[in-house]
C-alpha cells in the first residue's frame, strides 16, 4: 500500500505579504527594545518647544483671535512629533543600505514591498509612542480638549496619518541621499524650520509678510489647524485665506500627494538600490 504526500497549500499573496511585513516590523521593534531612547528622541524637540514656548513664554505671546497660548501650542507640538520621525527613519534605512542588510533582504524570496512597509509600520509605532509622551506632557502643562471623544480621537488619528506620511518621507530621504552623515545634517531642519514656517507657534498674521504665504500654505499648518478645530483649541486666524478657511482640503491634497510620491519613488529606488 502506497501513500501519497499531498503538498501543503501555498499561502495567498496577501497572506504571504502580511507575514513578511510582520517579520520585518518585528525585527525593527526588537532593535527598539535595545535602544528605547529612540522614542524619547522623537519626543524631545516637541517637548522642548512646548515647555519653552507653551509654558515659560505663555504670558508673553498673545493670539490675535484670543485664547490660552498653552492650548494653542499643543497642536504644534503634536505635529512636530511627526516631523521628528523623518530623521530616525532615514538614518535606519540608510544604515541598512550601508551595512549590507538591504542586500540580504534582496536575496531572500520575499516581496520588495514588505521591507519598506515593515520599516514604516515599526517607525509609525515609535512615532505614536512619542505622541503619547508629548500628550502626557501637554496635559501636565494645561492642555485640554473641549470637544467630544470622537472629535478628540479624530485629531489624534490625523496626527497618526501625518506621522505615517513623514515616515515615508524619511524612507525617501534615505534612498535618495544614502549617506548617514548627510542625512544627519539635513533632517534636523525639517524638525526645526518647518514648524516655525507654519502656524505651530505663531499665528500667520504675526509672521513677516514676505514669508507669510509659506506659513499659510504649509501642509503642517493645515494639519495643525484641523487638529485645533477637532480639539476645540484656540485658532491661529479668523480666516480670510483659502488654507485657513479650508484646511481639510489642503490636508487631503498635500498629504495624499506626498504619500503617493514618497512611497512610489521609494519602492522604485529600493528595487535599484545597492546591488
Amino acid at each position: 500500500m502506497t501513500t501519497s504526500v499531498v503538498p501543503a497549500p501555498r499561502p495567498g499573496v496577501v497572506a504571504a505579504l502580511f507575514t513578511e511585513v510582520t517579520a520585518v516590523t518585528g525585527r525593527r521593534l526588537r532593535h527598539l527594545r535595545r535602544a528605547p531612547a529612540r522614542v524619547l528622541g522623537v519626543a524631545l524637540s516637541p517637548l522642548v518647544s512646548m515647555i519653552m514656548l507653551g509654558y515659560l513664554f505663555r504670558d508673553s505671546i498673545n493670539l490675535p483671535a484670543g485664547g490660552a497660548y498653552g492650548e494653542y501650542v499643543f497642536a504644534g507640538g503634536a505635529a512636530q512629533v511627526a516631523l521628528a520621525c523623518v530623521g530616525p527613519t532615514a538614518v535606519s534605512v540608510a544604515l541598512d543600505l550601508q551595512g549590507g542588510m538591504t542586500d540580504r533582504f534582496r536575496s531572500l524570496p520575499i516581496s520588495r514591498y514588505a521591507v519598506l512597509v515593515g520599516h514604516t509600520f515599526a517607525d509609525l509605532l515609535v512615532g505614536l509612542l512619542g505622541l503619547v509622551i508629548v500628550t502626557g506632557c501637554g496635559l501636565l502643562l494645561g492642555w485640554r480638549p473641549h470637544t467630544g471623544p470622537l472629535a478628540v480621537l479624530g485629531g489624534f488619528a490625523l496626527i497618526a496619518v501625518f506621522v505615517f506620511v513623514m515616515v515615508w518621507l524619511g524612507v525617501l530621504f534615505a534612498l535618495t541621499l544614502r549617506n548617514v552623515e548627510t542625512i544627519s545634517v539635513i533632517t534636523p531642519f525639517v524638525v526645526i524650520v518647518l514648524p516655525f514656517l507654519s502656524n505651530a507657534f505663531l499665528a500667520p498674521q504675526n509672521i513677516p509678510s514676505l514669508i507669510r504665504p509659506v506659513a499659510e500654505w504649509n501642509p503642517v499648518s493645515a494639519v495643525i489647524a484641523c487638529c485645533r478645530r477637532l480639539w476645540g483649541n484656540p485658532a491661529a486666524t479668523a480666516g480670510g485665506t483659502f488654507p485657513a478657511d479650508h484646511p481639510w482640503v489642503v490636508v487631503g491634497a498635500s498629504l495624499g500627494l506626498l504619500f503617493a510620491l514618497c512611497s512610489l519613488v521609494s519602492f522604485r529606488r529600493y528595487r535599484t538600490a545597492a546591488p
